[in-house]
């Protein structure tokens, strides 16, 4: 069977891949779908359901190098040998986000970040709800958006985007960008440098136009490096909680308020859901997103009041005899931590460890000194954590599993203390990822 849009290779079965091979198949290309790895089997089953070709454990590097088209999984590296191949024969590869854009006709806002993009993604995503747009959540949360445009198009898209995903983008111009926050994650993939990670998110904005918007933080000193290196052709709007702004949203401390001064009426807003400073930040870039889409007042400060917490994000599991236990399981970078130790108005009996992505705990030590009175190491190498804060905590041991790490949370917690489980680190030693790690440790609490 001939295909009028030529052959497309979809690179990776994730939720990204099978997305985008549903999209290509309703396009009219002549769709095969190739993973090195093994192939989820609701994913494997989805796509022989739709008589889509695909294989698992290995790439026919000879049909793929055919391709007109290839969309890449966001976990490929551009240092795979079949990806070096396709470049030397100047294949064009780009991402599903980019695929999905190409194909649609609606209103998009889209989040990224170090830290704070899934929570921003969220919140956007739950005023415009209530606010009775026909709005679709995805990207990095959810369904694909490849997936969405093809079976269940939206008006508006809310999105947040990785910047693994914006590296294989080229077109992507959403209505509204965001830049919660850059912090060094993921440098492995970067070279190891920061300006490359930093101009990875940046991609965001390359090709917004001038009646676009760029919402961003004003206190985070990468983005403001960033916006002397990069051209900014769409409206740029900044948050703060340290000075005034004129043009997009600020905290009066006095009034204890965020203030949108995003249009030509300000508003205030003084009852969030969401408590501690980093949740003042994204109420903010979440609230200034709805203004810029004519949200009325009213809805937007209910949602931001009414919203529920995500799960694995700071997320209250239950109180026992007196002792509250939070999961930050998606805390998985040390900026991350730093915000949940900044927010805790206890005492803290702190669970970290797990995979260390070449993680600089010594800004954390500050925090530990004054929140934290006990830490459980939980991870196969946790020698770097032991030696930093050896000296700031009387309690510290070593466990290598989520119930021995919960018994030794809860014996070295009093009354009135928190137990916090915030990794600062990746997940894979001991867990299939973060959500598994916050699953167990709720389950383990449960079962105290």
């Amino acid at each position: 069977m001939s295909s009028k849009k030529g052959n497309i290779t979809i690179l990776g079965a994730g939720e990204s891949g099978v997305g985008a091979a549903i999209l290509a198949k309703k396009l009219g290309y002549r769709v095969f779908v190739s993973d090195k790895g093994a192939i989820a089997e609701h994913y494997a089953e989805e796509l022989k359901k739709r008589g889509i070709e695909f294989e698992s454990g290995q790439h026919d590097e000879a049909r793929i190098l055919k391709s007109k088209l290839v969309v890449k999984s966001p976990g490929i590296p551009e240092t795979a040998p079949l990806i070096k191949k396709l470049r030397e024969r100047e294949k064009e590869i780009i991402s599903e986000i980019e695929f999905g854009f190409l194909h649609q006709s609606g209103t998009i806002v889209a989040i990224t970040g170090s830290n704070g993009k899934t929570t921003v993604t969220s919140l956007t995503h739950h005023i415009l709800k209530n606010a009775g747009l026909d709005v679709g959540l995805g990207g990095n949360i959810g369904k694909s958006f490849a997936r969405m445009v093809a079976e269940d198009p939206h008006e508006y898209y809310v999105l947040e985007v990785s910047s693994f995903q914006l590296d294989d983008c080229y077109k992507f111009a959403p209505h509204i960008s965001i830049i919660t926050n850059i912090t060094p994650d993921h440098l492995d993939r970067y070279d190891n440098k920061m300006e490359n990670y930093v101009a990875s998110k940046f991609r965001i904005i390359q090709a917004q136009k001038r009646d676009n918007h760029f919402i961003y933080c004003g206190d985070d000193m990468e983005t403001i490096k960033g916006l002397g290196r990069f051209k900014i052709k769409p409206h740029a709007h900044a948050f703060s909680l340290e000075h005034k702004v004129d043009d997009g949203a600020y905290y009066d401390t006095e009034k204890e308020q965020i203030v949108l001064t995003i249009d030509l009426e300000s508003m205030n807003i003084d009852e969030l859901a969401l408590q501690g400073k980093h949740n003042t930040y994204n109420s903010m870039a979440a609230g200034m997103a709805s203004r810029l889409l004519q949200i009325r007042k009213e809805t937007i400060r209910e949602s931001l009041s009414d919203f529920d917490a995500l799960e694995h994000r700071l997320e209250p599991v239950m109180e026992i005899h007196g002792i509250e236990f939070i999961n930050d399981s998606k805390a998985t970078n040390v900026n991350s931590t730093y915000y949940a130790l900044e927010s805790m108005k206890k005492q803290v009996v702190w669970i970290v460890g797990g995979v260390d992505k070449g993680n600089d705990y010594s800004q954390l030590t500050p925090l530990v000194s004054e929140h934290v009175k006990a830490i459980v190491c939980l991870g196969e190498n946790v020698q770097k954590i032991h030696d930093e804060f050896e000296s700031e905590v009387e309690l510290i041991t070593d466990v290598k599993s989520m119930q021995d790490a919960v018994q030794a949370a809860y014996r070295f917690a009093d009354k009135g203390d928190v137990v916090l489980l915030s990794p600062a680190c990746a997940s894979f030693d001991l867990f299939e990822n973060y959500e598994d790690r916050g699953r167990q440790f709720k389950d383990e609490v449960r079962a105290l």
